[in-house]
């Protein structure tokens, strides 16, 4: 059984002991690995991500190491259960949370977190959660407003612990950085968390912001903000644009 002693090749062989190639073509093809797509030539075998979560809680306390030599692997699992552990890692109780955002930041910047489920699975949990301790959301600003589709979508994810904790600043804040651009990734990560703004902290929040951008928003990402409004306010809007 694999606890925290386990190296980073045990680890993969039971990856792919647990895989299933049906499983695995399925997940090429949602997350678009083929030519000229987003994730082109990432590799699955076909996990489950609630095996991996699974998995990520039994191995608890996986030194950084290990953790950095999982996400560096071309499989997509094995970067996806890194992300997870570490994450787990990070939420201990009296972990060292400064070093385990560390080994996170490392593993974005070199391009291992890198496609929208591996982002949205720690951005949050990970980055917004040790910035919203801190007190200071200026980090998701320089990720937000990176080139890079991913570190883009970092920041913009990150904001989520922020929201969470009812605060809406870190969103308005990332917004400028990233409301023209029309990348499909990036449209739907900003609408998701302008419509958990108006969840979660203030509807008038939401609506505001809305008055005074709908027109100049993408499409999509107005859709996904718009959508818990009434289809009067959601018609007012599209109309705007």
């Amino acid at each position: 059984m694999l606890d925290d002693t386990a190296s980073a090749a045990d680890i993969l062989a039971v990856l792919v002991e647990l895989g299933d190639p049906v499983r695995a073509a399925g997940a090429r093809r949602f997350f678009k690995t083929g030519p000229g797509e987003y994730a082109e030539g990432d590799e699955f075998v076909g996990i489950r991500v609630p095996e991996l979560r699974k998995l990520a809680r039994r191995l608890r306390g996986l030194p950084g190491d290990v953790l950095a030599e999982l996400v560096s692997n071309p499989l997509h699992e094995a970067r996806q259960l890194a992300l997870l552990t570490l994450g787990v890692n990070f939420a201990a109780r009296g972990s060292d949370r400064a070093h385990w955002v560390n080994v996170y930041r490392d593993a974005v910047r070199s391009g291992h977190v890198d496609n929208w489920d591996l982002v949205d699975c720690s951005a949050e949990p990970i980055l917004g959660a040790f910035l919203v301790d801190a007190d200071d959301y200026s980090e998701l600003l320089d990720w937000a407003s990176s080139d890079d589709l991913w570190e883009r979508r970092v920041g913009i994810i990150g904001a989520f612990a922020f929201i969470r904790a009812g605060r809406s600043d870190a969103i308005l804040a990332v917004a400028p950085s990233v409301i023209d651009d029309r990348r499909d990734l990036i449209q739907k990560a900003f609408g998701w968390m302008l419509r958990e703004t108006g969840k979660r902290v203030d509807r008038a929040v939401l609506t505001d912001f809305l008055d005074a951008q709908a027109a100049r928003m993408g499409r999509t990402a107005l859709s996904y903000a718009a959508e818990h409004l009434t289809s009067d306010e959601r018609s007012r809007y599209r109309a705007m644009r």
